[in-house]
């Protein structure tokens, strides 16, 4: 089976490096599923789960907001303004800033900004997606 080198890092560190079979993740220009031989692609990452099939079949979920996917001939690398492991995401806290950018959008107080809770609701969101991924994955 054909594979690729595939490199997530995040501003503070290497989250993953191995070989894998495919990745899927939300890009700027949409949901987008990357297998061996694709054409070289330079995209923003919007927040939420990737997905990794390694070779020996697994599947690997992670979380990643912001930055940019490659690739090219052969490596896919996703440098990422945040991402973790999938596992490693709070669920409380994840529902909690959820719940709190959406008050903070309710009440929309004088010195309030629209896209900060706007940018805080989405990326909340995003992580829940990503445990709810998980939680498919382990089914």
């Amino acid at each position: 089976m054909a594979t690729m080198h595939c490199d997530i890092v995040s501003a503070e560190k290497a989250i993953f490096s191995g070989a894998i079979t495919m990745v899927s993740l939300r890009g700027s220009i949409g949901e987008l599923g990357i297998l061996p031989g694709h054409a070289p692609l330079l995209t923003g990452i919007r927040p939420g789960p990737v997905q990794l099939r390694l070779e020996n079949g697994e599947e690997e979920v992670f979380y990643a907001s912001g930055g940019f996917l490659e690739v090219q001939p052969g490596m896919v690398t996703i440098l990422a303004d945040t991402a973790s492991r999938a596992e490693d995401i709070d669920e409380a806290a994840a529902a909690e800033a959820k719940e709190a950018a959406e008050r903070a959008l309710a009440e929309q107080a004088a010195d309030f900004d629209f896209s900060v809770a706007a940018a805080k609701l989405a990326e909340a969101a995003a992580q829940q997606r990503t445990l709810e991924e998980l939680r498919k994955r382990r089914r």
